[in-house]
């Protein structure tokens, strides 16, 4: 039995000796993932400022302006650090916040899903009205060629899983091969 046991840990050092070079691409797709969502928040929260600005006041956020400012800044500026993996951790702090703050003061009382799950009754019997109303009164067939009509239910599962991802990110760094911060680190690493 302890033989079986030693080959399985050779094994497995062997696989994990290779395996580390691949270490890099699970924060290459977290990075590639987050920046379109991120980016094009901030695009939106920049492109409506003062409407964004009243619907933080609105949320009783303090200095409304400064909010939004900062807000747009951390998803556009830091989406793009995220991408190309430019000080990766550093720009998943302000990040981090701004899900919280999204999850918190925003989706909290809408539950988890982003999307209202068609298997609730109460969910199945919109959906079906709405299709209903849709397809008397629209070109259904134009209004969901892109995409099944659905409710947004507005609950925390982006903000959260977005979360996630960030955090990961501030732990790990941008990863292997793939990051600037990688490539930089090499560069001015220290010799030992």
């Amino acid at each position: 039995m302890s033989n079986l046991v030693q080959k399985y840990h050779q094994f497995q050092a062997c696989v994990c000796h290779y395996v580390k070079h691949l270490d890099g691409i699970p924060p290459l797709l977290f990075r590639l993932i987050l920046f379109f969502p991120l980016y094009e928040a901030g695009a939106r929260k920049f492109a409506n400022f003062s409407s964004t600005s009243d619907w933080f006041a609105s949320l009783g956020m303090p200095l409304p302006d400064v909010m939004t400012f900062l807000a747009a800044s951390a998803e556009m500026v830091g989406g793009i650090f995220i991408l190309i993996g430019f000080a990766t951790r550093w720009a998943a702090i302000p990040l981090i916040i701004t899900m919280l703050v999204a999850a918190l003061a925003v989706h909290w009382d809408n539950g988890w899903y982003a999307i209202a799950q068609s298997s609730d009754p109460e969910v199945a019997e919109r959906l079906k009205m709405g299709r209903s109303i849709l397809q008397e009164h629209g070109n259904y067939s134009w209004l969901t060629e892109k995409g099944s009509f659905a409710i947004l239910q507005n609950g925390i599962e982006f903000a959260a899983t977005y979360f996630a991802m960030l955090a990961s990110l501030f732990f790990t760094g941008g990863g292997r091969y793939f990051s600037v911060d990688y490539w930089l680190r090499k560069v001015f690493a220290k010799p030992q």
